[in-house]
């Protein structure tokens, strides 16, 4: 799921006034870093049953490209955070789930990516789900290849994700003006059939006036 599907469903929310609550979205981390900024390293998995209790542990695992072996850089549990490998000491902070131990967002921030951050990078959810005469442990995967660049580039599927979002947002505004009209013009003929209503009503009214007046006047006579 791309940054701008979450945006237009946001904007879906705001136009027709559904309710959309805070729910978790298994966003894939971008996976191109650019020399000498910071980078996220998007790792989320969203827990199945959110009325049953749970608590995570997350592992960070790093292999430099062109290496055969994973080593470990990162854990994070009820305890805090700890960095593993002194390659990246000073230079990971949590970014994943705040004030929680049923942690379902376990991303991470690198900070002053260097070329020798390239590489693939697994996070690893252990977690135990709470139920009533039982529990239940799970471990889910997730994997980040990461490049790093000297200068931040646009890749294809950004720009034509970008273009389809502005399509999307022209589309749902045209459909609300189409919308509109058709409403007004309803409401207008509605309107107009009140009125031709009332008017015949009155005629009616009037006619019904004017024979009654007419049939006192014979009488009279």
């Amino acid at each position: 799921m791309s940054t701008s599907y979450l945006l237009i469903l946001s904007l879906l929310c705001s136009l027709f006034g559904y309710q959309c609550h805070g729910a978790c979205a298994e966003v894939d981390s971008d996976t191109e870093a650019v020399a000498g900024r910071g980078f996220k390293l998007g790792c989320i998995s969203c827990k199945r049953r959110s009325e049953v209790d749970g608590r995570a542990t997350i592992e960070w695992y790093f292999r430099p490209k062109g290496e055969a072996d994973f080593v470990h850089i990162y854990t994070y549990n009820e305890d805090g955070p700890t960095i593993e490998h002194d390659q990246f000491l000073d230079r990971l902070d949590w970014n994943g789930s705040k004030r929680s131990h049923d942690i379902q967002d376990g991303s991470i921030y690198l900070l002053n990516v260097t070329f020798n951050d390239t590489g693939t990078y697994s996070c690893f959810f252990n977690r135990i789900l709470f139920y009533a005469n039982y529990e239940y442990n799970t471990v889910v995967t997730k994997v980040v290849h990461l490049s790093v660049v000297a200068k931040a580039t646009r890749g294809t599927a950004s720009i034509v994700s970008e273009v389809m979002m502005y399509v999307s947002i022209i589309g749902l505004q045209v459909w609300l003006l189409i919308e509109m009209i058709y409403c007004y013009r309803k409401i207008s003929a509605a309107g107009e059939e009140a009125l031709r209503e009332a008017a015949n009503a009155e005629y009616l009214a009037i006619a019904s006036e004017s024979k009654d007046n007419c049939a006192g006047v014979q009488v009279g006579e």
